[in-house]
């Protein structure tokens, strides 16, 4: 038994790919809690299709496509937040235009691709495996300053989130702050697109985070629970993967469903 799970990391590319895995999962985690403490749960799926058009726009310039799709995802967060202050629309709604729009442009683009590549496919259906060390060095990168960044306005957030009329009046930017939380949301779902591709990557942004909800009493717990169970959940399903064979995003994804289904029938048989 020891064996068969030690066989595996003496290959480089699945070491990392776990590596990665983790990493992904607990940034998940960090963020995926105000979102489904907010419940912008949408807000992940429309970021997943949102960066569409900068990971296509790259390829075809020829450029790095996470530089892509990092600058699909902060337009985006930023467009949103300019549709909704300027027209006075609430943010769904403005979720709604800026995400349709930026979904038709990707796949205007993507018409005007010659050919698809494994780096592009990589990006659409998502690939644990061919993650690089420069991957995971970035990974790290990007969870260290979401990491900070929330912690230095973890009360602000938490203010905004659950009295926002009250945190205007005690002179927050409420605005901003929704701002940088919609672009923490997109920082995220760029990394998670390259593990599970653009359609499943809201599923890792939000699946442990709405386990963790249903028995973590406070924030700080509920943080630390999704940490771990997203990693748990992505180290099994890489790992199922690797023995039967099976897409290893997909696989992923499905384990995190069914330790939410799980979360849910016990939560359930409590009450």
């Amino acid at each position: 038994m020891l064996e068969a799970l030690l066989d595996p990391l003496s290959a480089g590319f699945f070491l990392r790919a776990l590596i990665g895995v983790t990493l992904v999962s607990v940034l998940c985690a960090l963020v995926g809690v105000w979102v489904v403490l907010r419940g912008l749960s949408y807000i992940g799926d429309a970021m997943s299709h949102a960066v569409l058009p900068g990971i296509v726009g790259a390829f075809l310039l020829h450029v790095n496509l996470i530089f892509g799709a990092v600058v699909a995802a902060v337009l985006t967060a930023l467009g949103i937040g300019f549709v909704s202050q300027r027209s006075g629309l609430k943010q769904d709604s403005a979720i709604g235009i800026v995400f349709v729009g930026m979904f038709a442009l990707g796949v205007t683009l993507l018409s005007r691709a010659p050919t698809y590549t494994s780096d592009l496919a990589n990006f659409l259906i998502g690939n644990p495996l061919g993650v690089t060390s420069g991957d995971l060095w970035g990974a790290l990168a990007v969870t260290v300053v979401v990491a900070a960044t929330l912690w230095a306005v973890q009360k602000e957030l938490l203010l905004v989130s659950f009295d926002p009329t009250e945190a205007r009046v005690v002179g927050l930017p409420v605005r901003r702050l929704n701002n940088l939380l919609l672009v923490l949301v997109g920082l995220v779902v760029v990394l998670t697109v390259q593990l599970v591709g653009t359609t499943l990557s809201v599923s890792l942004l939000i699946t442990s985070a709405a386990s963790a909800r249903l028995f973590a009493p406070n924030l700080r717990r509920m943080v630390v629970t999704a940490a771990v169970l997203g990693s748990a959940c992505g180290v099994l399903g890489l790992y199922l993967s690797y023995f039967l064979n099976t897409a290893a995003g997909p696989t992923i994804v499905l384990v995190n469903t069914a330790a939410f289904l799980i979360a849910l029938t016990l939560r359930g048989r409590r009450e």
